[in-house]
Protein backbone atom coordinates (compact mmCIF):
# COMPACT_ATOMS: atom_id res chain seq x y z
CA UNK A 1 0.00 0.00 0.00
CA UNK A 2 2.82 2.36 0.82
CA UNK A 3 5.58 3.75 -1.29
CA UNK A 4 8.07 5.32 1.09
CA UNK A 5 9.89 3.93 4.09
CA UNK A 6 9.36 6.30 7.02
CA UNK A 7 11.40 5.57 10.13
CA UNK A 8 9.80 6.23 13.48
CA UNK A 9 12.06 8.61 15.29
CA UNK A 10 12.01 9.90 18.81
CA UNK A 11 8.22 10.37 18.66
CA UNK A 12 8.41 13.66 20.49
CA UNK A 13 8.81 17.27 19.46
CA UNK A 14 12.32 17.41 17.97
CA UNK A 15 12.96 21.14 18.03
CA UNK A 16 11.89 24.39 19.62
CA UNK A 17 9.29 26.64 18.05
CA UNK A 18 12.13 28.96 16.98
CA UNK A 19 13.88 26.09 15.21
CA UNK A 20 10.68 25.13 13.40
CA UNK A 21 10.10 28.72 12.30
CA UNK A 22 13.69 28.94 11.06
CA UNK A 23 13.29 25.63 9.20
CA UNK A 24 10.04 26.80 7.61
CA UNK A 25 11.66 30.08 6.56
CA UNK A 26 14.57 28.20 4.99
CA UNK A 27 12.08 26.03 3.10
CA UNK A 28 10.58 29.16 1.54
CA UNK A 29 14.03 30.39 0.58
CA UNK A 30 15.07 27.05 -0.92
CA UNK A 31 11.86 26.27 -2.78
CA UNK A 32 10.79 29.71 -3.98
CA UNK A 33 14.05 31.42 -4.94
CA UNK A 34 13.35 30.97 -8.67
CA UNK A 35 9.76 32.21 -8.29
CA UNK A 36 10.93 35.27 -6.37
CA UNK A 37 13.62 36.01 -8.97
CA UNK A 38 11.11 35.83 -11.82
CA UNK A 39 8.64 38.08 -9.99
CA UNK A 40 11.42 40.59 -9.26
CA UNK A 41 12.55 40.65 -12.90
CA UNK A 42 8.99 41.07 -14.19
CA UNK A 43 8.30 44.10 -12.04
CA UNK A 44 11.76 45.47 -12.76
CA UNK A 45 10.91 45.14 -16.47
CA UNK A 46 7.68 47.08 -15.88
CA UNK A 47 9.74 50.01 -14.59
CA UNK A 48 12.79 49.87 -16.85
CA UNK A 49 11.72 47.81 -19.91
CA UNK A 50 14.99 45.92 -19.44
CA UNK A 51 15.29 42.12 -19.47
CA UNK A 52 17.77 40.45 -17.08
CA UNK A 53 21.47 40.41 -17.87
CA UNK A 54 22.69 36.96 -18.81
CA UNK A 55 19.37 35.72 -20.16
CA UNK A 56 20.70 35.73 -23.73
CA UNK A 57 23.14 32.95 -22.77
CA UNK A 58 20.18 30.65 -22.12
CA UNK A 59 17.91 31.50 -25.07
CA UNK A 60 18.22 31.83 -28.85
CA UNK A 61 16.00 34.83 -29.63
CA UNK A 62 16.95 38.50 -29.63
CA UNK A 63 16.54 40.94 -26.75
CA UNK A 64 13.63 42.51 -28.62
CA UNK A 65 11.87 39.13 -28.58
CA UNK A 66 12.79 38.68 -24.92
CA UNK A 67 11.14 42.01 -24.08
CA UNK A 68 7.98 40.76 -25.79
CA UNK A 69 8.02 37.65 -23.54
CA UNK A 70 8.35 39.71 -20.40
CA UNK A 71 5.45 41.93 -21.45
CA UNK A 72 3.24 38.88 -21.88
CA UNK A 73 4.48 37.26 -18.67
CA UNK A 74 3.88 40.45 -16.68
CA UNK A 75 0.27 40.57 -17.88
CA UNK A 76 -0.26 36.89 -17.13
CA UNK A 77 1.33 37.25 -13.68
CA UNK A 78 -0.94 40.15 -12.78
CA UNK A 79 -4.00 38.29 -14.07
CA UNK A 80 -3.24 35.16 -12.05
CA UNK A 81 -5.41 34.93 -8.92
CA UNK A 82 -3.50 34.11 -6.79
CA UNK A 83 -0.10 34.64 -8.43
CA UNK A 84 2.27 31.65 -8.65
CA UNK A 85 3.83 30.62 -5.35
CA UNK A 86 5.63 27.38 -6.20
CA UNK A 87 8.18 26.58 -8.93
CA UNK A 88 5.64 24.27 -10.59
CA UNK A 89 2.97 27.01 -10.69
CA UNK A 90 5.45 29.55 -12.10
CA UNK A 91 6.67 27.06 -14.72
CA UNK A 92 3.11 26.33 -15.85
CA UNK A 93 2.40 30.06 -16.21
CA UNK A 94 5.53 30.54 -18.34
CA UNK A 95 4.77 27.50 -20.51
CA UNK A 96 1.14 28.49 -21.10
CA UNK A 97 1.95 32.16 -21.78
CA UNK A 98 4.78 31.40 -24.21
CA UNK A 99 3.30 28.26 -25.77
CA UNK A 100 3.55 29.71 -29.30
CA UNK A 101 7.23 30.54 -28.93
CA UNK A 102 10.26 28.39 -29.67
CA UNK A 103 10.79 25.40 -27.42
CA UNK A 104 14.46 26.33 -26.93
CA UNK A 105 13.48 29.80 -25.68
CA UNK A 106 10.83 28.54 -23.27
CA UNK A 107 13.11 25.87 -21.81
CA UNK A 108 16.02 28.32 -21.69
CA UNK A 109 13.93 30.84 -19.76
CA UNK A 110 12.79 28.16 -17.30
CA UNK A 111 16.38 26.98 -16.82
CA UNK A 112 17.54 30.57 -16.25
CA UNK A 113 15.26 30.74 -13.17
CA UNK A 114 15.79 27.14 -12.11
CA UNK A 115 12.12 26.28 -12.76
CA UNK A 116 10.92 22.80 -13.77
CA UNK A 117 11.12 21.97 -17.47
CA UNK A 118 7.89 20.96 -19.27
CA UNK A 119 8.64 17.21 -19.39
CA UNK A 120 9.26 17.08 -15.62
CA UNK A 121 5.92 18.57 -14.61
CA UNK A 122 3.33 16.08 -13.40
CA UNK A 123 -0.45 16.23 -13.30
CA UNK A 124 -1.62 14.77 -10.00
CA UNK A 125 -4.81 12.71 -9.94
CA UNK A 126 -4.95 11.33 -6.38
CA UNK A 127 -5.92 13.93 -3.81
CA UNK A 128 -6.11 13.36 -0.08
CA UNK A 129 -9.16 11.23 0.83
CA UNK A 130 -11.98 12.96 2.72
CA UNK A 131 -12.90 9.77 4.55
CA UNK A 132 -10.56 6.93 5.46
CA UNK A 133 -10.15 4.39 2.64
CA UNK A 134 -11.12 0.79 3.26
CA UNK A 135 -8.45 -1.10 5.14
CA UNK A 136 -6.94 1.86 7.00
CA UNK A 137 -6.45 0.95 10.66
CA UNK A 138 -5.50 4.41 11.91
CA UNK A 139 -3.93 7.70 10.85
CA UNK A 140 -1.72 10.32 12.46
CA UNK A 141 -0.21 13.71 11.73
CA UNK A 142 3.52 14.36 12.07
CA UNK A 143 5.48 17.41 13.12
CA UNK A 144 7.18 19.34 10.27
CA UNK A 145 9.82 17.12 8.67
CA UNK A 146 13.41 18.13 9.41
CA UNK A 147 15.57 17.97 6.28
CA UNK A 148 18.36 16.39 8.34
CA UNK A 149 16.05 13.45 9.08
CA UNK A 150 15.66 12.52 5.40
CA UNK A 151 18.01 9.60 4.86
CA UNK A 152 17.39 8.82 1.19
CA UNK A 153 14.68 8.78 -1.46
CA UNK A 154 12.36 6.58 0.58
CA UNK A 155 13.48 6.92 4.18
CA UNK A 156 13.20 9.52 6.92
CA UNK A 157 12.59 9.95 10.62
CA UNK A 158 9.20 11.43 11.50
CA UNK A 159 7.96 12.81 14.79
CA UNK A 160 4.54 12.87 16.43
CA UNK A 161 3.35 14.53 19.61
CA UNK A 162 3.55 12.40 22.74
CA UNK A 163 1.38 14.96 24.55
CA UNK A 164 -1.52 14.68 22.11
CA UNK A 165 -3.46 11.46 22.89
CA UNK A 166 -4.88 11.39 19.36
CA UNK A 167 -1.36 10.98 18.01
CA UNK A 168 0.48 9.15 20.78
CA UNK A 169 -2.24 6.47 21.04
CA UNK A 170 -1.19 5.32 17.55
CA UNK A 171 2.47 4.93 18.50
CA UNK A 172 3.52 1.32 19.24
CA UNK A 173 3.89 0.74 22.98
CA UNK A 174 7.51 -0.41 22.70
CA UNK A 175 8.41 2.78 20.82
CA UNK A 176 6.77 4.95 23.49
CA UNK A 177 8.75 3.16 26.23
CA UNK A 178 11.98 3.46 24.27
CA UNK A 179 11.39 7.18 23.69
CA UNK A 180 10.99 7.74 27.45
CA UNK A 181 14.13 5.71 28.15
CA UNK A 182 16.09 7.65 25.57
CA UNK A 183 14.98 10.99 27.02
CA UNK A 184 16.03 9.84 30.50
CA UNK A 185 19.41 8.69 29.19
CA UNK A 186 20.00 12.10 27.63
CA UNK A 187 19.06 13.83 30.89
CA UNK A 188 21.67 11.64 32.59
CA UNK A 189 24.14 12.53 29.79
CA UNK A 190 24.51 8.86 28.96
CA UNK A 191 24.66 9.54 25.23
CA UNK A 192 26.00 6.09 24.34
CA UNK A 193 22.88 4.51 25.83
CA UNK A 194 20.66 7.18 24.26
CA UNK A 195 22.13 6.54 20.81
CA UNK A 196 21.67 2.78 21.23
CA UNK A 197 18.01 3.28 22.17
CA UNK A 198 17.56 5.61 19.21
CA UNK A 199 18.79 2.86 16.89
CA UNK A 200 16.19 0.55 18.45
CA UNK A 201 13.45 3.13 17.96
CA UNK A 202 14.09 3.62 14.26
CA UNK A 203 13.76 -0.09 13.58
CA UNK A 204 10.03 0.66 13.45
CA UNK A 205 9.14 2.33 10.17
CA UNK A 206 7.10 2.38 6.99
CA UNK A 207 7.75 0.86 3.61
CA UNK A 208 6.17 0.73 0.20
CA UNK A 209 7.63 1.65 -3.21
CA UNK A 210 11.37 1.62 -3.63
CA UNK A 211 13.66 4.53 -4.46
CA UNK A 212 17.29 4.18 -5.58
CA UNK A 213 19.73 3.77 -2.69
CA UNK A 214 22.05 6.74 -2.08
CA UNK A 215 25.01 4.88 -3.60
CA UNK A 216 23.06 4.05 -6.76
CA UNK A 217 22.65 6.23 -9.86
CA UNK A 218 19.85 8.76 -9.18
CA UNK A 219 19.99 8.01 -5.44
CA UNK A 220 21.11 11.55 -4.64
CA UNK A 221 18.46 13.02 -6.95
CA UNK A 222 15.71 10.89 -5.36
CA UNK A 223 16.69 12.11 -1.90
CA UNK A 224 16.72 15.73 -3.10
CA UNK A 225 13.26 15.33 -4.65
CA UNK A 226 11.78 13.84 -1.49
CA UNK A 227 13.39 16.63 0.51
CA UNK A 228 11.77 19.25 -1.73
CA UNK A 229 8.36 17.62 -1.28
CA UNK A 230 8.30 17.12 2.52
CA UNK A 231 10.91 19.43 4.06
CA UNK A 232 9.32 21.61 6.73
CA UNK A 233 5.87 20.09 6.07
CA UNK A 234 3.52 18.12 8.31
CA UNK A 235 2.57 14.73 6.90
CA UNK A 236 -0.68 12.82 7.05
CA UNK A 237 0.00 9.10 7.45
CA UNK A 238 -2.71 6.49 6.77
CA UNK A 239 -1.63 3.13 8.19
CA UNK A 240 -3.00 -0.11 6.74
CA UNK A 241 -0.97 -2.61 8.75
CA UNK A 242 2.54 -4.08 8.90
CA UNK A 243 4.79 -5.79 6.39
CA UNK A 244 6.85 -8.94 6.98
CA UNK A 245 9.54 -6.88 8.70
CA UNK A 246 7.14 -5.31 11.21
CA UNK A 247 7.10 -1.92 9.48
CA UNK A 248 3.90 0.03 8.95
CA UNK A 249 2.33 -0.13 5.50
CA UNK A 250 0.91 3.33 4.87
CA UNK A 251 -0.05 6.06 2.43
CA UNK A 252 1.59 9.47 2.88
CA UNK A 253 0.08 12.85 2.05
CA UNK A 254 1.82 16.22 2.11
CA UNK A 255 -0.21 19.41 1.57
CA UNK A 256 -3.01 17.19 0.24
CA UNK A 257 -0.70 15.60 -2.35
CA UNK A 258 -0.09 11.87 -2.54
CA UNK A 259 3.67 11.52 -2.03
CA UNK A 260 3.81 8.13 -3.71
CA UNK A 261 2.26 9.55 -6.87
CA UNK A 262 4.71 12.46 -6.94
CA UNK A 263 7.79 10.26 -6.58
CA UNK A 264 6.59 7.75 -9.17
CA UNK A 265 5.54 10.32 -11.78
CA UNK A 266 8.79 12.25 -11.40
CA UNK A 267 10.74 9.06 -11.99
CA UNK A 268 12.46 8.87 -8.61
CA UNK A 269 10.92 5.64 -7.34
CA UNK A 270 9.98 2.20 -8.59
CA UNK A 271 6.60 0.59 -8.15
CA UNK A 272 7.39 -2.19 -5.66
CA UNK A 273 4.66 -4.62 -6.75
CA UNK A 274 5.68 -7.18 -4.13
CA UNK A 275 4.20 -4.88 -1.46
CA UNK A 276 1.49 -3.04 -3.39
CA UNK A 277 -0.47 -4.20 -6.43
CA UNK A 278 -2.60 -1.09 -6.95
CA UNK A 279 -2.84 -0.55 -10.74
CA UNK A 280 -2.48 3.23 -10.49
CA UNK A 281 1.02 2.85 -9.06
CA UNK A 282 2.07 0.75 -12.05
CA UNK A 283 0.42 3.28 -14.38
CA UNK A 284 2.24 6.23 -12.80
CA UNK A 285 5.55 4.41 -13.14
CA UNK A 286 4.85 3.73 -16.82
CA UNK A 287 4.03 7.41 -17.38
CA UNK A 288 7.44 8.43 -16.03
CA UNK A 289 9.11 5.69 -18.06
CA UNK A 290 7.43 6.91 -21.26
CA UNK A 291 8.57 10.49 -20.58
CA UNK A 292 12.09 9.27 -19.68
CA UNK A 293 12.23 11.43 -16.57
CA UNK A 294 14.30 10.80 -13.46
CA UNK A 295 15.94 7.38 -13.35
CA UNK A 296 14.16 6.46 -16.60
CA UNK A 297 16.59 8.71 -18.47
CA UNK A 298 18.81 5.65 -18.21
CA UNK A 299 18.10 2.93 -20.78
CA UNK A 300 18.32 0.11 -18.24
CA UNK A 301 18.21 1.38 -14.63
CA UNK A 302 19.02 -1.17 -11.96
CA UNK A 303 16.22 -2.08 -9.57
CA UNK A 304 17.10 -1.14 -5.97
CA UNK A 305 16.02 -4.53 -4.53
CA UNK A 306 18.33 -6.29 -6.99
CA UNK A 307 21.13 -3.87 -6.14
CA UNK A 308 20.70 -4.57 -2.41
CA UNK A 309 20.65 -8.32 -2.98
CA UNK A 310 23.83 -8.14 -5.06
CA UNK A 311 25.66 -5.96 -2.53
CA UNK A 312 24.49 -8.13 0.38
CA UNK A 313 26.11 -11.14 -1.30
CA UNK A 314 29.33 -9.15 -1.78
CA UNK A 315 29.32 -8.28 1.91
CA UNK A 316 28.83 -11.91 2.89
CA UNK A 317 31.75 -12.95 0.67
CA UNK A 318 34.01 -10.34 2.30
CA UNK A 319 33.04 -11.63 5.76
CA UNK A 320 33.80 -15.24 4.76
CA UNK A 321 37.19 -14.24 3.36
CA UNK A 322 37.99 -12.41 6.58
CA UNK A 323 37.00 -15.43 8.67
CA UNK A 324 39.24 -17.67 6.60
CA UNK A 325 42.23 -15.33 6.86
CA UNK A 326 41.84 -15.09 10.65
CA UNK A 327 41.70 -18.88 11.02
CA UNK A 328 45.08 -19.36 9.30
Amino acid sequence: MFVLRFLCGQWCKPTTDEDLESEAYQVLLDVNVGVAALAHDLFHFEITSQVPEGLSKNVVSSKKAQANWYRKLLEAWRAAKPPPKTPEEAARLVIETLKRHQKADVEGLLAFYGLPLPHTLVQLTAGAPISLPAGVKYEFQTFPVDSRAIADGDGMTVYVSTTDPRESSCVPREVQVAAVQRSQARVEKNYTKADAIHEKIIESGYRGIDAPENAMPYGKEAKEELTKIVKGKCLRVLVYGEDQYGRCVADIYCDGKFVQELMLKKGFAWHYATYDQRPELARWEKEAQAKRVGLWASSNPEKPWEWRKKNKKKGQKRIRRKDKSESR
